[in-house]
């Protein structure tokens, strides 16, 4: 029997080409956040870091918007990147975790527990702007499958084209300009926020019938504890000093109570936010409360780098030439972004891009 290895060729540069038109719609087609919705870049960011990080927080907002791992750097020479993302739920944050040692071994992982509140998955966009950016991996499946909605599949994660398909009228000169690639948009995971809106008015939180925490979320609580000690890693839990949503005491008193039966630390830092810390709500938030700005995240940082510096003993690189040129390309970027920033306030009276009006109607809506 003739073998036609002229036929075989033209069939696989027929398979070969194929598979290369569906790699370059379904990347057409993907969201790129860039102009709206930064925060659905902070996944994937985290893949083209250098990999030696002293700290690793994971979280929602209330971690990317909050601490600066430039002034981190700058102030004690502690390295730290931020895996956050909008609305990141537990089991999200879990298996961020999971994955992130497998590429280093951080001194310590910080969580925050706001997304204790929430037991089942939430919504669909929310899961996007997290899992969307996840390399495929086990943890990814896991992630996904932990978070899915009733009427979502597995299959349009694995492959987005499924679900983005029907932007086909939605796309814009930008979807081309980041194709194959993106500008970096946040430092360490951090989104910067120059511009002010005090704190107006803060709605107490409504009478509950129960304020337990679910069994899932505990579930990946205890998952989360268990892994940083069989990793030798040191975890904090954190409450950030946002002060919406609100925060209940017996919220506040069943972490306590976690982080005493579990021998790890717990620190409220709302409660700590305005005596200690030095945050004053009518200058350090650009949207009411939800979120610190750029020189309220400075403000807690400051105060939470030293304590890791004095209570977990981390070291300061700042002398050290490896990190020296890592980290002062960082500092460039932060400052050129911030002067940017205050210049378009200066120009317009508010911050135009940095998706902060996209941002500012997303904080009304919730």
């Amino acid at each position: 029997m003739k073998i036609n290895i002229k036929k075989i060729l033209i069939n696989i540069l027929a398979i070969c080409l194929m598979v290369g038109i569906i790699i370059f719609i379904q990347e057409l087609f993907m969201p790129k956040y860039m102009s709206e919705i930064p925060e659905g870049n902070l996944v994937e960011e985290y893949y083209k870091e250098e990999k030696k990080h002293d700290v690793i927080f994971v979280g929602d907002c209330e971690v990317f918007s909050n601490i600066s791992p430039i002034t981190l750097w700058e102030e004690f020479g502690i390295t730290s990147y931020i895996r956050g993302s909008a609305q990141q739920l537990i089991w999200q944050s879990y298996y961020l975790l999971e994955e992130t040692l497998k590429y280093e071994k951080p001194e310590v992982v910080v969580f925050n527990v706001l997304s204790m509140k929430y037991n089942e998955p939430q919504k669909e966009a929310y899961n996007r702007l997290t899992l969307d950016g996840m390399k495929l991996s086990k943890q990814k499946i896991d992630a996904i499958k932990a978070s899915m909605m009733e009427d979502e599949d597995l299959i349009t994660y694995i492959f987005p084209l499924l679900r983005y398909h029907s932007r086909w009228n939605d796309i814009k000169a930008e979807d081309f300009k980041y194709l194959f690639g993106k500008d970096k948009q946040s430092h360490n995971g951090y989104l910067m926020r120059v511009d002010i809106k005090p704190v107006g008015y803060i709605p107490k939180g409504r009478v509950m019938a129960d304020y337990s925490f679910g069994d899932n979320s505990y579930y990946y609580l205890e998952k989360m504890a268990k892994l940083c000690k069989e990793n030798d890693v040191e975890l904090i839990l954190i409450k950030s000093p946002s002060v919406y949503p609100y925060w209940y005491p017996q919220w506040d008193q069943q972490m306590v109570d976690f982080a005493k039966e579990n021998d790890i630390t717990y620190i409220n830092f709302l409660d700590l936010a305005e005596d200690e810390i030095g945050i004053e709500y009518d200058k350090d938030t650009f949207d009411g409360g939800l979120h610190l700005n750029l020189s309220g995240a400075e403000k807690f940082t400051r105060y939470f780098g030293q304590i890791l510096s004095n209570d977990f003993k981390l070291s300061d690189h700042r002398d050290e030439e490896e990190y020296q040129e890592i980290w002062q390309d960082k500092v460039d970027f932060y400052y050129a972004m911030k002067e940017d920033q205050e210049r378009e306030l200066k120009e317009y009276g508010y911050l135009k891009s940095y998706g902060a009006i996209a941002q500012s109607i997303d904080d009304e809506t919730e």
